[in-house]
């Protein structure tokens, strides 16, 4: 299948998942993940009418997002990989949404360098549902309090939460947690679901799922 092809066929899924959970398909956004490929691969699918793209690593994302932008309106570029306080100022200057604030010193650098530069980007707390030791993300039982040390203390105004489940488990109780800990936090925003299991996190309530390669092929 075409890169054409493999999109469309994500959509189709994105749309059928969400009907049939009773949810609007525009309610859903694709995040397409191009990290590991390099502008050339990018732009046939921004071609196809894709606006959303996501990407693990800042200086990855520097290499080739500046130029793709420029020739492009209205892409929008979302971090989705664990971001280091001394990148907090370049995370800032290139992407519109940053998902994975996880701690109180990188909420900090995100807020102090967003006053700074006059941006405004917008921002999801990463929760390690699984608490995996390998993982970036709050524990689940730490993320009131984190949100409201963000919202009221810091003046980072979080809007929504982001998973990455156990690869060895079923997705599905992690991203009902996720809803649940969304929904008495008051944010309507959950980052949930790659192309493994997003037709399962449409059905627990994802507005974004995050799919690499079932777009662009393998790495």
């Amino acid at each position: 299948m075409s890169v054409e092809e493999r999109l469309a066929d994500i959509q189709a899924r994105i749309k059928k998942a969400a009907v049939e959970a009773n949810r609007k398909p525009d309610s859903v956004q694709l995040v397409a993940v191009s990290k590991t490929f390099d502008a050339d691969d990018v732009r046939p699918v921004i071609a196809t009418g894709q606006r959303v793209f996501g990407e693990n690593r800042v200086q990855e994302a520097q290499g080739k997002w500046p130029a793709l932008k420029a020739e492009t309106d209205g892409l929008e570029l979302h971090l989705i990989g664990p971001l280091q306080s001394n990148k907090a100022a370049d995370a800032v200057a290139l992407f519109d949404v940053i998902e994975t604030v996880d701690r109180e010193k990188i909420a900090r650098a995100l807020a102090e360098e967003g006053k700074r530069q006059g941006r405004a980007p917008r921002f999801y707390v990463q929760v390690n549902t699984g608490l995996e030791p390998q993982k970036a993300g709050i524990a689940p039982d730490d993320v009131d309090a984190f949100v409201r040390l963000c919202r009221d203390e810091i003046g980072l105004p979080v809007e929504g939460l982001m998973c990455i489940p156990p690869a060895d488990e079923n997705p599905g109780p992690h991203f009902a947690l996720l809803a649940r800990i969304a929904a008495r936090n008051g944010l309507e925003k959950l980052s949930m679901g790659m192309s493994g299991d997003f037709e399962t996190a449409i059905a627990f309530g994802a507005t974004s799922v995050r799919v690499g390669s079932a777009i662009f092929g393998s790495r």
